[in-house]
């Protein structure tokens, strides 16, 4: 606990290297703490340190599915990170366990605008190359069903429109906008 003030004070400083060797040494005295490891994620997204940050705010959640503060982190750096649609989707289920949570209700509305700036214009193409290799992706773009509504959209809207009423197939094509992999006109 003391490890973790003096991690708390070091992070209010700004001095993030001194904030990330005390809450890691918190983490040694209780590795079973979700707000430690939170925490710690804190310390490393304030020096870039994404991967980092990514590794340790999962490990706070596998510690406590139910901790708000770590889904809207996780959102955060997802949001660095460019990974919209994983960032709405962690801020998503920071609300579902609690839907007045400010931090989850501002990151969901920050992705949702920086989704909507980029989905009409011109795509990042590093952007949509991480999103092409991210597992989640891969499946939406193999899917059948989400093939022929892409194909649809070009050929036949109305057929594509019709598709869209089903909430799954809206869910999966709000991702791959999310992801950057079809922009919006």
């Amino acid at each position: 606990m003391e490890a973790k003030e003096r991690g708390n004070a070091a992070f209010r400083d700004g001095n993030f290297p001194k904030a990330i060797e005390e809450y890691e040494e918190a983490i040694k005295r209780d590795p079973t703490n979700a707000p430690y490891h939170n925490n710690l994620a804190a310390a490393f997204l304030k020096m870039g340190l994404f991967n980092d940050a990514k590794r340790h705010v999962e490990k706070s959640l596998e510690l406590d599915k139910t901790y708000v503060k770590a889904w809207a982190k996780k959102g955060d750096i997802e949001f660095f990170m460019k990974e919209y649609h994983k960032s709405m989707d962690s801020y998503k289920a920071g609300l579902q366990l609690e839907p007045d949570n400010s931090l989850c209700r501002q990151g969901l509305q920050k992705t949702i605008q920086k989704v909507n700036e980029s989905s009409g214009g011109e795509m990042d193409a590093e952007r949509v190359a991480h999103a092409r290799a991210d597992p989640e992706i891969q499946a939406i773009l193999s899917d059948p069903m989400i093939q022929q509504v892409l194909r649809d959209f070009q050929e036949n809207p109305t057929h594509a429109n019709r598709a869209l009423q089903d909430t799954n197939v809206r869910a999966k094509i709000e991702k791959l906008i999310a992801a950057g992999i079809l922009a919006v006109k």
